[in-house]
């Protein structure tokens, strides 16, 4: 199905476009669970390519781990690829397991989403199926405990299925024109505190608003992670000279503190992704559902 608002695909982006059509056959009406990072929004704009955008419902789940900027920014992309959204309230933050915060936080997180979406989504819209945004190389990745809760759920994952890496989804999000194909990506804030620290709405509201005043200083990609006291910034390599110098460091340490943190550290080694998790997934040897 060719959408009039959305270029035409061609080539090996029409290739991958059409395998993941053919993965997703039968499954309408479909429900995709979205983010509004990328690779939600190119499996929603594909599932609407192939199903029709009356067959398919982006949820959205809501919850203190979500920021609110990505929060207005999951539903501009929506908009721009003519998806509905339901917003779905998660409890997460109920769960003593999900608060402990062990390496296995993000399946109890992505439980209560597809737990949610089974109890409140599916069968006030007729779901037939439930996907989600997995990519083959975070398929192939050891701290994705998510996964495990997606295959619980008997969740899709065609974009993995289709063997769309990173690489690839962001040449069919730019090829489609996104506005979503060149964002940073953005793990929820509970990724931000320390594994067997406890996740709690005060941290995740400190790390919004220190992440959100950095993004007000001209640093799009950042993360703060919660030592108690200190903040630890990462940054992209380019950027860190540049926080560190000048009058913008004292923008950044009045910022940070002012979102609640005594002390500002910048991490030389930068962005770091799976910073937390992987180390320990690593040393336990527990695989992807670790």
């Amino acid at each position: 199905m060719t959408l009039p608002h959305l270029p035409v695909l061609t080539g090996r982006d029409a290739a991958a476009a059409d395998e993941v059509a053919v993965l997703l056959r039968g499954a309408a009406p479909l429900g995709v669970a979205f983010s509004g990072g990328v690779d939600s929004s190119l499996l929603l704009a594909l599932a609407v390519r192939a199903l029709g955008a009356e067959q398919v419902v982006a949820v959205l789940g809501v919850s203190p781990s979500l920021a609110a900027d990505e929060r207005a920014g999951a539903h501009e992309v929506a908009a721009f690829i003519g998806a509905r959204v339901v917003e779905v309230a998660t409890y997460e933050g109920e769960s003593a397991a999900y608060r402990a915060n062990g390496p296995d936080r993000c399946f109890h997180c992505k439980d209560e989403l597809f737990t949610r979406i089974s109890d409140e989504v599916a069968a006030e819209h007729g779901l037939a199926a439930v996907a989600y945004g997995e990519n083959a190389d975070d398929a192939r990745r050891p701290d994705r405990p998510g996964s495990r809760a997606a295959t619980e759920h008997r969740v899709l994952r065609p974009l993995a299925d289709a063997g769309l890496d990173k690489a690839a989804v962001r040449r069919l999000a730019r090829a489609l024109g996104l506005p979503s194909a060149d964002k940073p990506a953005a793990p929820c804030l509970a990724s931000r505190i320390p594994h067997f620290e406890e996740v709690s709405p005060a941290k995740l509201g400190q790390i919004e608003r220190a992440e959100k005043a950095l993004r007000g200083l001209g640093f799009g990609d950042c993360r703060v992670r919660h030592h108690g006291e200190v903040a630890r910034v990462e940054l992209p390599a380019e950027d860190i000279a540049r926080a560190a110098s000048g009058e913008l460091r004292e923008a950044v340490l009045n910022a940070v503190r002012a979102a609640g943190f005594r002390m500002v550290a910048v991490d030389l080694a930068g962005i770091q992704s799976g910073a937390f998790t992987l180390p320990l997934v690593s040393a336990t040897g527990g695989g992807r559902h670790g």
